[in-house]
């Protein structure tokens, strides 16, 4: 299965319109704007539309919609997340950087002593406790995201569900949690990770095409 009839109308729509705002799309097509969230994430992660902040929506001549199929965005968040890596409260924000670095990923989970979520790092978070702190006597806590603040996803959501959620919010990652303690990490899933899976899956449609 390919893309949808709504998809379809969203591409013609673009090329016929852009650059077109959302608000456009769904006037034209009579449907709310969270109708139209996914589709347009989708399409938009995809490389078939390109999202410009106030400006609106464009077509990127991606021939990417020729081959790919619905059924890849199906997958669950369990078939690709990654293990999460994750640092006590109590770490200084020095050990943080280090770590962070040393392992190349773009955002450490925070977590307490009974292991459950309390907060999230990303670079930028370290980067600018950095320039104003004392990063060996400083702990993470004083600069994490915290809960209840944190976009979280459940590991039966599918890929288009999280890239959705990862766009939206404009973060890196989600920490995939259990379906019975949304504070107990089990995994993450991340743009890259999402994006890189796509690709594969296109170009073994292509070479099954």
């Amino acid at each position: 299965m390919k893309l949808s009839e709504r998809q379809e109308k969203i591409i013609k729509i673009v090329k016929e319109y852009q650059p077109v705002s959302g608000e456009k799309v769904s006037d034209l097509l009579d449907v709310s704007r969270a109708t139209l969230r996914s589709d347009l994430s989708f399409l938009t992660l995809v490389g078939i539309l390109q999202a410009t902040p106030k400006i609106g929506y464009t077509y990127s001549g991606s021939d990417l919609e020729k081959f790919f199929y619905f059924k890849t965005f199906n997958t669950k968040v369990n078939e690709i997340m990654m293990p999460p890596l994750m640092v006590n409260q109590d770490t200084s924000i020095r050990d943080a950087i280090t770590t962070l670095f040393m392992y190349d990923v773009g955002s450490l989970y925070v977590t307490g002593e009974e292991k459950l979520l309390l907060g999230v790092l990303s670079r930028k978070d370290l980067l600018r406790a950095s320039l104003n702190t004392n990063i060996d006597q400083t702990p993470v806590a004083v600069c994490m995201t915290r809960v209840p603040h944190i976009k979280v996803c459940k590991k039966d959501m599918d890929i288009l569900e999280a890239a959705s959620i990862l766009q939206d919010f404009e973060v890196d990652s989600l920490p995939v949690v259990d379906d019975e303690n949304e504070r107990k990490v089990i995994g993450k899933i991340t743009k890259t990770r999402i994006l890189n899976f796509i690709i594969q899956q296109a170009r073994k449609a292509e070479l099954n095409g």
